[in-house]
């Protein structure tokens, strides 16, 4: 399966493991939002890591899935929404373990968690403009800030691990080898707590956020879909498939 839960000791792990790339077709976003949802009512389990399996943590939708049927851009598109509205309406906790590649839908995951740890050897990025899609600038802004989500969206450019530090988008870096640990032990010390303090604490915490993180995804999924029956996105999702430039018409 592309989501495999366990649960031990008051806590959760979520791991996506779908190689190669950790890519979500409609049916693998449908499964995580139901399994942090589940995860979120059970009452002996308090704090949540996401983290995965193989070379990266998450590469967004599976783009061979959309240039196969473009109808399925609404399931992917509810699936999305729901698994980055089910990590932050959480009532407990969520950590994402970052390593490797953070890209698209990784970042809905990772800026709609409460806490980001990574490897040294990650990459956060929206590579969206590049495949004929919009979305998620709201998790990547909750993450790194307004100009620095500009520039990424506009360029599909990366940024690393030291760099996602020095911005205060994540909480801590460590080596690979280290990460599941890392984010485990967190985990556990904040499983420790009392659960009624915990819950009134995430809580409140969302309570005073300035964005309105769900209602601002939503927004920008009306361009994505906008965006997505136009023939610059056939055309930008050809060319990913076929691994070739894209020709673009200037607008009239």
């Amino acid at each position: 399966m592309a989501i495999d839960i366990s649960h031990q000791d008051g806590v959760a792990e979520v791991v996506i493991n779908n190689p190669p790339v950790n890519a979500l077709d409609s049916t693998g976003w449908r499964a995580l939002a139901d399994g942090v949802k589940r995860i979120g009512e059970r009452g002996d389990v308090h704090c949540i890591v996401i983290r995965a399996e193989g070379r990266g943590f998450q590469a967004g939708v599976d783009i061979k899935e959309l240039a196969e049927d473009g109808t399925r851009i609404v399931d992917v598109n509810r699936g999305c929404y729901d698994s980055f509205a089910n990590i932050y309406d959480c009532p407990i906790p969520v950590i994402s373990a970052v390593h490797g590649y953070c890209i698209g839908g990784g970042i809905g995951i990772s800026g709609a968690s409460d806490i980001v740890v990574c490897s040294e050897d990650a990459t956060f990025a929206l590579t969206e403009i590049d495949r004929g899609a919009l979305g998620a600038a709201t998790h990547l802004m909750r993450l790194f800030g307004m100009q620095k989500t500009r520039r990424m969206l506009y360029t599909g450019e990366p940024i690393d691990a030291a760099e996602a530090l020095r911005l205060g988008g994540i909480e801590s870096v460590v080596p690979a080898a280290e990460l599941r640990e890392h984010a485990l032990s967190l985990a556990r010390t904040i499983a420790s707590k009392s659960p009624k303090a915990l819950r009134l604490a995430k809580w409140s915490l969302n309570g005073i956020e300035t964005l309105d993180v769900k209602k601002s995804y939503r927004f920008e999924q009306g361009f994505t879909l906008e965006l997505y029956t136009s023939p610059d996105s056939q055309e930008a999702r050809n060319a990913f498939v076929e691994k070739r430039e894209a020709q673009f018409e200037d607008e009239a």
